[in-house]
């Protein structure tokens, strides 16, 4: 035991004597970050000069931060998606001095298509060093989750390729799989899990290589997939148990041959483990659940605990105990944007040596000339859109990240997630726009002649299955037989519309569409005094076909509530 002890100190010590050191540079750039933005983004631009992008751009010419803002205006992906195109079938240098394109990520974006986000080296290695300093501050704080296996929840790396050979998927999938040996050994779970197209069978499979282990970490982006994790362990806790026992994967989940082949190589049978799951279901009353599985002593949870995922977060301690969670920052396929270094908060430091950094004032989002502020302008409290600019060809890119500074780490601001700005709705990771929204309706009104004088989709919250409300008058409900058509089409579009919440959709996350009815004139007297409130000009004013607030349905005056429930 003694020795088991030592050896574990030992590679405590190798393993983490690089990242101390590597942490504590962050911690001294943090004490000037006006100084460290600027030398990166003109390291950034100098790198890029001889690109396309680099070129159209007059980047050779850029010698300041204010040169960059005047070149260059604030970008959506739309702004870039003709670059982008370019490497996606081969000619890298459009965008990048990178002579390789690792990967696209894929992420659902605000339009009906698909972005894909460039992953080069330098990009990568940047990632993984964001998760590594994430890592070692959590080992700081929970030392008794040190080289204990992990299970991270991830998808499939390589969903189809570019005309150029690129893969194109998940990135946390990618990560995965380029891992150093050693710490591969520790994720419970095979990348190739990925591939499982059917959302519950691979969650199945996920508990299936970690209950049989003592794991000490448990990460998920979403606690959405926490708390689904949990109910399908208790649900599936007979076939769980059986084919743990016999080193099997119950044969009614939808899994490819081949796939099942490559996992079953994998697994023994742990009749011994089995039994200790089995007397944990008996004494909790024949139930099953994270937290007797997974004691609280010696397990982290990393997951969001900013934005809209505030209700999942209140249902994590019923089925995980009093388990820490730690937030893993506000990161994604465009980049790692935070570092938290503290449990039980949403907020991290920005991460001042990754990308470049600037802020625009939340209610000057839309203004043709808004202020522009750089990590060191903030102020605590302020609410502010944030605007990445990446190593990995995005500049100035707005990914409609509401964020708020919650105080500071040295010098350099705390950020806390609050959501995907006004015109944007996100329960359980959707991330609906109300482009999503407005194209879906107009799909399904040139099929179902549904008159619709005004309306609008709001997220409505449900412990057990959150859904949306479709707001419509009671002058356009009619025809009672035609409403229910028209919103179960609109569920069916919204899902082709926007993948992620199709994804939600048929992994049981989020329920199927409900009406909710209004008087008839509702909405003009909504209307009304929404311009009276802001100041608009009525001319102006476009009403809003989504609504993000959660507690929407207590402020209009709702005649019958989720009647007419989609198929």
């Amino acid at each position: 035991m003694k020795l088991g002890r030592t050896l574990v100190y030992l590679l405590r010590k190798a393993l983490a004597q690089p990242l101390y050191r590597k942490f504590a540079r962050f911690e001294q750039a943090c004490a000037h970050p006006e100084m460290i933005q600027r030398e990166l983004l003109l390291r950034t631009l100098n790198y890029h000069r001889d690109t396309t992008f680099g070129r159209d751009h007059g980047f050779a010419g850029i010698k300041n931060v204010a040169d960059y803002r005047r070149q260059l205006p604030v970008r959506r992906y739309e702004d870039l998606e003709p670059y982008i195109r370019r490497v996606m079938a081969g000619d890298t240098n459009a965008l990048l001095a990178d002579s390789k394109v690792l990967m696209f990520a894929l992420t659902s974006g605000t339009t009906a298509a698909r972005k894909h986000i460039p992953i080069t080296k330098q990009y990568l290695d940047d990632y993984k060093r964001g998760w590594n300093l994430w890592g070692l501050q959590a080992i700081r704080r929970h030392p008794q989750i040190f080289f204990k296996p992990m299970l991270q929840l991830a998808g499939d790396a390589d969903e189809y390729r570019t005309d150029a050979d690129i893969p194109c998927g998940n990135l946390s999938g990618f990560t995965a799989q380029v891992q150093k040996r050693v710490m591969r050994r520790m994720y419970v779970l095979p990348p190739m899990t990925g591939k499982i197209r059917d959302a519950a069978a691979r969650q199945y499979v996920a508990l299936r290589f970690a209950a049989p282990k003592k794991l000490g970490m448990l990460v998920a982006a979403n606690p959405s997939t926490l708390v689904n994790l949990a109910r399908l362990m208790d649900r599936e806790k007979e076939n769980l148990i059986r084919d743990i026992a016999d080193g099997t994967i119950n044969p009614k989940w939808d899994i490819t041959p081949e796939l099942r082949q490559l996992l079953a190589v994998r697994l023994k049978p742990q009749p011994e483990r089995a039994a200790e799951l089995e007397a944990f279901a008996n004494a909790a009353g024949g139930v099953l659940l994270p937290k007797d599985t997974w004691p609280k002593e010696r397990l982290l949870i990393g997951c969001w605990t900013g934005g809209s995922v505030g209700p999942y977060l209140r249902q994590l301690g019923q089925y995980y105990g009093d388990t820490p969670v730690r937030d893993i920052g506000l990161l994604a396929s465009e980049g790692r944007m935070t570092l938290p270094v503290e449990d039980s908060t949403p907020d991290g430091v920005l991460d001042i040596t990754t990308h470049f950094f600037e802020f625009i004032p939340e209610n000057e989002i839309d203004s043709a000339n808004p202020t522009v502020l750089g990590a060191h302008e903030v102020r605590e409290g302020g609410h502010y859109y944030i605007l990445p600019t990446t190593k990995a060809g995005l500049y100035r890119y707005h990914i409609s990240d509401l964020v708020r500074v919650t105080g500071f780490f040295q010098r350099t601001p705390l950020i806390e997630f609050l959501g995907k700005g006004s015109r944007f709705a996100n329960l359980t990771g959707e991330k609906l726009s109300e482009y999503h929204v407005t194209q879906a309706v107009d799909i399904v009104a040139r099929s179902v002649q549904q008159p619709l004088t005004s309306y609008a989709l709001a997220p409505v919250w449900d412990d057990q299955l959150p859904y949306y409300g479709l707001y419509v008058e009671e002058q356009d409900a009619g025809d009672p037989a035609r409403l229910r058509k028209f919103v179960h089409e609109l569920d069916i579009v919204l899902g082709r519309q926007n993948i992620e919440y199709e994804a939600k959709r048929s992994s049981n996350r989020l329920g199927p569409i409900r009406i909710f009815l209004l008087p008839t004139g509702a909405w003009a007297k909504w209307d009304s005094e929404r311009v009276r409130r802001t100041g608009g000009a009525v001319e102006q004013y476009k009403h809003p076909c989504l609504i993000g607030d959660l507690n929407f349905c207590q402020s209009v005056p709702v005649i019958r509530r989720e009647i007419l429930a989609a198929a």
